[in-house]
């Protein structure tokens, strides 16, 4: 008889006829008795149904016939082991196929089934065939499912029930049924062929390592089913999920080959679980840079603790992106703002401390705080110690009393960041966070270094777009990102939300667009650069209130506004986040390049100002700011009185040592009066007079003291008062008036004309 090959591998035993020495009457292993010694057996030829085959006499309550050859069992092999027998006379036996399972270390494999379905005979001279697959997978039609231990088998038949019979069997054969279960042409592999049973409580992991080792270039498969994975798993060939994987929130689940949320989301058989498992990897593993949503829509019904998810780091170094798809929140309790009060202490020599609270653990860090006096917008709770009863804070306050009452309000973010205590390189890119003005939008790491965020939408927050609770927003990008308020039909006046705020440096905002919020930006740290930006935030009011879109806190500005777009909204520019506000040894308000914008007001209140400074403590003055090429529009309504201003609710500006302050070529139109550092006026006496004056008042900006003339020239003939030209020069004096902002021109003699003199707030 001719011999299957299958893949190299000898499956079909040789025919009784050549020999009964390999054929056991045990169980098949090395050294037990064979048939070819056995008295109650013996080679028949010419059977008129088998031609050559084997007699025996059953004496044993169970007669064994086994091949005792290694016949070989591998995963994604599936052998259908079958037998003709017939019984001539005596006692009626059972028959079934049987086969001995062994491992790789010649132990049999307990536990397992060894035995097929036993076929009852019922009448003298038929032919009964009997067969059962063994196969390593659990699969519908495999008989003997041996996991992936087995190595191979020992086969052949048993006989059963009554002895006294004669029975004759053909042959045992063995023939490769693998086809049945999924043919050669398939490029996938199955994880129960690899022993996955996908009950949900049997751990599948060996399985389904094993059958990404054997993949070799192909898909795996994971039919229908709960496969409970028990540790960490890595699959590097793709996978193909019907079934879905059961995993404790600990283990991670790294998909190399098809790493993004599609797969996840059918792996865990939920998209939210697949995100967290997507995150979990994405910091886990060194294949991929970026976690793909897919453009797919995930709804969560609380925020994601993203270091919560990920688990076993609290800070993280390299490059990593999480990019296209929409984040939404649904409705629901987790959405609810933490609250908690408390009294605390503060000192302006521990800035960033607030302590003396009893209840701090009811204080969650990530909390904005507020309070009756001395606390600036945009403070936030970095960390607590409740050991110590403290608090650390995001940004010093400014002039809160030694003790006093606050609030601790935490908002809900789509993506929460906040517990890492440091991430670097991280980046959003191409997210909608669609907040339907029931949570916020992303809270930034407590630490860390050039966080991204690209090409995202921040739609609708109830609270905040994006918050910086800490310094994680150290060197951060946001580019070309949209933030559309859910306040779109408030007044300006009664709106609440914020798009961005940043505590630490060189922040960069480029090309964004933001519409109706309270402010769009709240700006602390210097080095910043913003640019290219849309801030819209003006309503329908006539004679409208209008906020700041652009909030910096501290003097030192060192920032660049450039070719912006400043809709309806302001530029505000004070030191809210100084401990010590008054003038203290520092340069003061310096390092402030505003150029190129286009400034625009509609129907605004004519006290409504483009920029504004606003000192938080006495001293304070202008040390370094440029406002040039910049367009300055209002229609509708009465034009603006100017469009800059000191705000003194607080204290004024000291004019009187004004430096660096530039203000030229700037466009006016619907403004009453145009500012300018150095403006130049023109001085008529239209009778002779000795002092000539100019009230520079309308036109220095921020309401500054001539300090210095740098020119005068005369504009046509300066005569007497005997019509005599003359061409002595007068001399000039500055700050003169009561607010010292009138200039003066005095001359040798009493003289009238026209002069044009250039003045500046700048003092020598």
């Amino acid at each position: 008889m001719n011999q299957v090959i299958t893949d190299g591998l000898v499956l079909m035993p040789p025919s009784f006829a050549d020999g009964l020495s390999v054929w056991s009457r045990g169980d098949g292993t090395p050294g037990s008795d064979t048939w070819a010694s056995a008295s109650n057996a013996a080679l028949v030829t010419a059977d008129q149904d088998f031609g050559t085959c084997l007699e025996v006499q059953k004496v044993d309550a169970v007669t064994t016939i086994r091949f005792m050859e290694q016949t070989p069992v591998r995963p994604g092999l599936y052998t259908r082991v079958s037998a003709r027998v017939k019984c001539l006379a005596g006692n009626l036996p059972g028959v079934r196929v049987a086969a001995w399972a062994g491992d790789a270390g010649g132990q049999n494999i307990a536990g397992v089934v060894q035995t097929g379905t036993e076929t009852a005979m019922t009448s003298y001279g038929e032919v009964v065939t009997v067969s059962a697959i063994i196969g390593t997978g659990t699969r519908v039609g495999v008989d003997m499912p041996w996991g992936n231990a087995a190595s191979y088998g020992h086969v052949g038949i048993d006989l059963t029930g009554p002895n006294g019979g004669t029975i004759r069997v053909e042959s045992v054969s063995v023939e490769d049924v693998t086809s049945v279960f999924h043919r050669k042409m398939m490029d996938w592999v199955d994880v129960r062929d690899y022993g996955a049973i996908g009950d949900g409580t049997t751990d599948d992991h060996a399985a389904f390592v094993a059958a990404d080792n054997a993949a070799m270039g192909r898909v795996v498969r994971v039919p229908s089913g709960d496969y409970l994975i028990g540790q960490n798993l890595t699959m590097t060939a793709p996978v193909r999920f019907e079934g879905r994987l059961i995993m404790s929130d600990a283990t991670r689940l790294a998909l190399s080959a098809n790493f993004e949320l599609d797969s996840y989301a059918d792996a865990m058989g939920d998209e939210v679980l697949g995100l967290k498992k997507g995150l979990q990897a994405l910091f886990n593993q060194s294949e991929h840079e970026g976690f793909d949503m897919r453009g797919r829509r995930i709804v969560l019904d609380a925020p994601l603790d993203v270091q919560a998810i990920v688990g076993n780091k609290t800070t993280y170094a390299n490059r990593r992106i999480l990019k296209n798809g929409q984040i939404t929140a649904d409705g629901g309790t987790g959405w609810d703002d933490g609250v908690a009060a408390a009294t605390a202490t503060w000192s302006s020599g521990n800035p960033l401390t607030l302590s003396g609270i009893a209840n701090v653990s009811t204080i969650e860090v990530g909390a904005l705080v507020t309070a009756a006096t001395g606390v600036g917008r945009e403070v936030y709770v970095k960390a607590k110690n409740e050991a110590t009863g403290t608090v650390t804070l995001s940004a010093p306050l400014w002039g809160a009393p030694t003790s006093q009452s606050y609030t601790f309000r935490r908002f809900r973010y789509l993506l929460d960041f906040m517990g890492w205590q440091s991430l670097q390189r991280f980046r959003l890119e191409g997210i909608e966070f669609l907040n339907a003005g029931t949570g916020s939008g992303v809270l930034l790491p407590s630490d860390g270094l050039i966080f991204q965020v690209k090409d995202c939408f921040f739609t609708s927050p109830k609270d905040r777009g994006l918050t910086s609770a800490g310094d994680g927003c150290q060197g951060i990008e946001i580019d070309r990102c949209q933030f559309l308020s859910n306040e779109q039909a408030a007044r300006v006046q009664d709106r609440v939300s914020i798009g961005f705020n940043v505590n630490a440096g060189d922040a960069k905002i480029r090309n964004n667009r933001s519409v109706r919020f309270r402010h769009f930006g709240v700006v602390g740290g210097t080095g910043n650069i913003l640019t290219g930006n849309h801030l819209f935030q003006g309503d329908s009011e006539t004679d409208g209130l209008r906020s700041a879109g652009l909030i910096f806190t501290e003097t030192n500005g060192k920032s660049t506004i450039t070719g912006n777009y400043i809709d309806n909204c302001c530029l505000e520019w004070g030191n809210e986040h100084d401990p010590e506000p008054g003038l203290n040894g520092e340069y003061s308000f310096h390092g402030m390049t505003i150029t190129g914008n286009i400034f625009f007001s509609s129907d605004a209140a004519d006290w409504f100002r483009f920029i504004v400074i606003k000192p938080y403590g006495a001293g304070h003055y202008i040390n370094g700011l440029t406002i040039s090429d910049n367009l300055f529009k209002q229609i509708q309504g009465s034009p603006l009185g100017r469009v800059e201003m000191v705000d003194e609710t607080l204290h004024a500006l000291d004019m009187t040592r004004t430096r660096g302050l530039l203000m030229i070529g700037n466009t006016f139109h619907g403004i009453a009066e145009d500012s300018a550092d150095p403006v130049t006026t023109k001085l008529t006496a239209a009778s002779v007079e000795p002092v000539w004056e100019a009230d520079l008042s309308a036109r220095l900006p921020f309401g500054g003291r001539a300090n210095v003339v740098i020119a005068a020239v005369p504009h046509g003939p300066v005569i007497n008062g005997s019509d005599a030209t003359v061409f002595a020069m007068p001399y000039a004096t500055t700050a003169h008036g009561a607010g010292g902002t009138s200039i003066r021109l005095t001359w040798p003699e009493a003289v009238k004309g026209e002069m044009l003199a250039t003045a500046s707030a700048n003092a020598l």
